[in-house]
């Protein structure tokens, strides 16, 4: 169970490291140019892991990485920028945060993982700390938005299942910089398409650039496809939900923002559903992954370790 716990805190960077991006992209970077923001945060987080692997796809990860590359990271930033455009944050947030249900629905099909009852429970208490943390949206709310939001969700979700799905005996940080690398291109594509040139920042903006391509992306991805890799798909999703709770802490700390009393009922509620789930045992099959591959000794370890 210990050494459960310590790939639950793992997880737990990469959502925490995504909240706090928040906040540095609102004081530091322009506003202007979302899209190069989103390809200059993976195609260096993507060369850096690359140079550090020093390994290049083989096989069938020449087609693979591109396919998950464009799911996890060029369509999603893409989306999530469309969305961002056309919503309320709040409703941006709370359709994001429909993640756990999204990884648990396609796990039980994709890795033959059942989610248990007390993970239910746990998604429960979940969704209703995001809304309280988010607020609720009130007026008109563009359809166009809710599809790219929704559609976004789904992508990233189907992208972290065939993560784990096709996970072989490849280095986890060669694969994940593969998938930053070919997502980071397609980014770069569209950026120039539609905001044209890179936008000019002072040393102050290129500190924070470099500091979300290093530690919300680079380190931010590996820890969680190792989270995927040994946990259950719905409490990884679940343990996402301190992307917005982070968000609204630092935006309290260094924004000088107010906390709300249904906010901080909202963050208690959040931090129970991710315990709650994290020590439920999921009912699943032995992991499957690419046809033919053994399944991990180590997600079995962890698997006899719950309780």
């Amino acid at each position: 169970m210990e050494a459960k716990w310590r790939i639950v805190a793992v997880t737990a960077v990469a959502p925490i490291a995504w909240g706090a991006t928040y906040v540095v992209t609102r004081h530091l970077l322009p506003a202007d140019a979302p899209l190069w923001g989103a390809a200059l945060r993976a195609l260096p987080a993507g060369l850096l892991l690359w140079a550090l692997a020093r390994r290049r796809p083989r096989g069938a990860w020449w087609w693979k990485a591109p396919v998950l590359g464009m799911l996890n990271f060029g369509a999603f930033f893409v989306l999530v920028y469309v969305a961002a455009q056309l919503l309320p944050s709040s409703i941006a947030a709370s359709i994001m945060a429909l993640a756990p249900l999204a990884l648990a629905g396609l796990a039980w099909p994709l890795l033959a993982q059942r989610p248990t009852a007390r993970w239910a429970v746990g998604a429960a208490l979940g969704l209703a700390g995001v809304a309280l943390v988010v607020g609720l949206g009130t007026g008109a709310v563009p359809l166009a938005g809710v599809v790219a939001s929704a559609v976004a969700l789904l992508a990233s979700s189907l992208g972290a299942i065939l993560t784990t799905r096709w996970k072989d005996d490849t280095p986890l940080l060669a694969t994940t910089s593969w998938q930053l690398t070919a997502g980071g291109l397609a980014l770069v594509a569209v950026a120039v398409m539609v905001e044209g040139a890179p936008p000019t920042v002072d040393a102050t903006g290129l500190a924070a650039y470099v500091g979300i391509a290093v530690i919300a992306t680079a380190v931010a991805f590996v820890c969680w496809f190792t989270g995927l890799r040994h946990l259950p798909a719905g409490t990884v999703g679940l343990i996402g939900l301190l992307n917005p709770v982070t968000g609204v802490l630092l935006g309290v700390a260094v924004g000088g923002e107010s906390l709300a009393t249904p906010q901080a009922l909202g963050i208690v509620l959040v931090l129970v559903a991710i315990a709650v789930s994290s020590r439920a045992r999921s009912r699943n099959l032995p992991p499957r992954g690419a046809p033919g591959e053994r399944p991990d000794p180590a997600q079995r370890r962890y698997d006899r370790s719950d309780t």
